[in-house]
């Protein structure tokens, strides 16, 4: 009877405490982007989206804080800084943001969506071990190059002559120009490059490919060739020159195509690295992956205005056409 009437006492000590729900644990994201709101918001989204598909929720478990460069690179630095002083689990960062995560002091992990090749940009040793902070997904695959090459080849078989717009301070950009040239080779097309690090220089790019009589233009990805996606578009339109690169905002703005990664569900995945993080993982052993899921798009408008057909072997492949 002492134990029955021992045990009763200690259930009843027990029972307020299981009266009452655990405190939730709520985990601070620093997001950082060298993007204004406008244009980078919706990626945000795509990431946030990415969280509450494993369980995470604005207000309840998760906190992010959001910085933004609004284009100005000189105020990406002074943000990092202030959003690291909030003592977050986990930064995640957009485009060239990374590098000013990388000036923060500390060993606050770091989640990247990265448009060139972090290897190169000495942000991670390789894409298996990353070896330090830092790990996340590239958009760089150089393979994906000679498959725009000979969607270019489909649509225009005659053509001989190939410009790349290009921003050379891209990391990996020569190995992506390499690329270029040689998925041309065998095709026999004459390959000019045009470098170009703004808007300024993109506009005497414009001039140089119009010297060069080039037939059509190659435009690697990056930041700054989205920036300008429009006026790029409108010189391809307005000297009948058609265009193909890797992301799908830019064959919206009325480029001819686009061939590579579906962006929204490469920060939709950013999600799996910041979620394993949170869960004790050691992003030095996390590998860098490149994008899996891709898209062909299709501007049927600039087509028209081109004054091009475009091969039914093509159209049938595209994921989406812009009528």
């Amino acid at each position: 009877m002492k134990r029955r009437t021992f045990l009763l006492a200690l259930g009843a000590l027990a029972a307020p405490h299981l009266a009452y729900p655990q405190p939730i644990r709520v985990h601070r994201v620093a997001w950082l982007s060298a993007l204004d709101k406008a244009g980078g918001g919706t990626v945000l989204t795509h990431f946030v989206e990415g969280m509450a598909a494993l369980g995470y929720a604005e207000g309840r478990n998760l906190l992010i804080d959001s910085r933004w460069g609004d284009n100005l690179p000189d105020t990406l630095d002074r943000l990092a800084l202030e959003a690291a002083a909030l003592k977050p689990a986990v930064f995640v960062t957009q485009g060239p943001a990374v590098h000013s995560a990388r000036k923060t002091p500390g060993n606050t992990p770091v989640v990247f969506g990265f448009s060139g090749d972090p290897v190169e940009a000495g942000i991670v040793k390789s894409l298996g071990r990353p070896g330090g902070r830092f790990t996340g997904i590239s958009f760089l695959a150089y393979e994906l190059v000679g498959k725009r090459v000979e969607l270019l080849r489909e649509v225009l078989p005659k053509a001989r002559r190939l410009a790349v717009l290009a921003n050379p301070n891209h990391p990996g950009e020569p190995k992506e120009f390499a690329a270029t040239r040689d998925a041309a080779a065998p095709f026999g097309m004459e390959l000019s490059y045009h470098p170009a690090r703004n808007a300024a220089e993109i506009e005497n790019a414009f001039a140089a490919i119009l010297e060069a009589r080039s037939e059509a233009v190659m435009i690697p990805p990056d930041g700054l060739m989205v920036r300008q996606r429009e006026a790029i578009a409108r010189f391809s339109i307005q000297h009948k020159i058609p265009t193909i690169s890797g992301w799908a905002a830019i064959a919206e703005a009325g480029n001819l195509m686009t061939y590579g990664p579906v962006l929204r569900e490469s920060y939709r995945r950013l999600a799996y690295f910041v979620d394993r993080i949170l869960r004790g993982a050691d992003p030095a052993n996390m590998p860098v992956e490149l994008p899996t899921k891709l898209e062909l798009v299709i501007n049927m408008r600039t087509a028209k205005a081109l004054g091009l057909t475009i091969p039914q072997s093509v159209l049938v492949r595209a994921d989406r056409v812009i009528q």
